[in-house]
């Protein structure tokens, strides 16, 4: 009988013992994510339309963002707040004090302005609509001289297949050439313009397009500070001279391609 007791005190003062050290582990481990995760540093990368300031306020955006651990383990089970041009953020631990965050930013290759919303479409590579906003953002050319009533989130512009697949060449073409411009309009015969402040290029019918914007990507400097009409409409291979129509002296000049 003693014995028996004894062996039941035993028991109790093991597990006893057991529930003390996992106590006290859970105590360490609080005392750990509470002293050592505190963010302190916040790099953000991907970023171009945005200041860092912004995309820290929205992930950062409740009294337990303080700690970085609980940020990090919160955005694997919650999407960050919705921003505008922005397609996703991915947020990581650089360190137990610094939060990496990595923006993806939604590819636009241009946008027309919609009157029956009253709102500018944007769209990407492949001609889907990917944000719809009031806001004119830089670097993003606008559309001019085409006609588009309405538009859906997340599906092709409903314009004509043909011009849609000629202003895709083109804004991907002036892209991968760093030459998007303010604008690109198309005109009565459908030939787009250019726009780049004070000079406007004119791209003339559709044939060798990549080949015409590879010349432009070569003559534009030389055009820094002037204002004119550079003509590109009858550009071909064997072409010697490019002129360009100076507006700000009244003459003319050849430019060699």
């Amino acid at each position: 009988m003693i014995r028996e007791e004894r062996k039941k005190a035993k028991r109790r003062k093991s597990i006893l013992g057991t529930i003390v050290g996992i106590i006290l582990f859970l105590a360490l481990a609080f005392l750990i994510v509470v002293k050592v995760f505190c963010v302190k540093n916040i790099v953000v990368e991907g970023n171009k339309l945005y200041d860092a300031s912004v995309i820290e306020k929205a992930v950062l955006n409740d009294k337990y963002s303080w700690n970085s651990l609980y940020v990090v383990m919160k955005y694997k089970f919650v999407d960050t707040k919705e921003i505008p041009f922005i397609d996703t953020m991915e947020i990581s631990l650089e360190s137990p004090t610094t939060l990496h965050i990595k923006v993806y930013e939604k590819g636009m290759m241009g946008y027309l302005y919609i009157p029956s919303i009253s709102e500018n479409a944007y769209f990407d590579k492949n001609g889907l609509v990917v944000e719809t906003s009031k806001e004119e953002i830089d670097g993003i050319p606008q559309i001019c001289g085409i006609d588009c009533d309405k538009v859906v989130l997340y599906e092709k512009l409903p314009v004509d297949k043909q011009r849609l697949r000629e202003i895709l060449t083109l804004t991907q073409a002036l892209k991968r050439n760093k030459l998007l411009p303010d604008s690109i309009t198309f005109g009565v015969e459908n030939e787009p313009e250019l726009a780049y402040g004070d000079i406007h290029v004119l791209m003339g019918p559709m044939e060798l397009l990549t080949q015409k914007v590879e010349r432009l990507a070569k003559i534009k400097p030389e055009l820094t500070g002037m204002k004119g009409t550079l003509h590109l409409e009858n550009w071909t291979e064997e072409t010697t001279n490019i002129v360009f129509d100076r507006k700000d002296i009244g003459k003319k000049d050849n430019k060699k391609s």
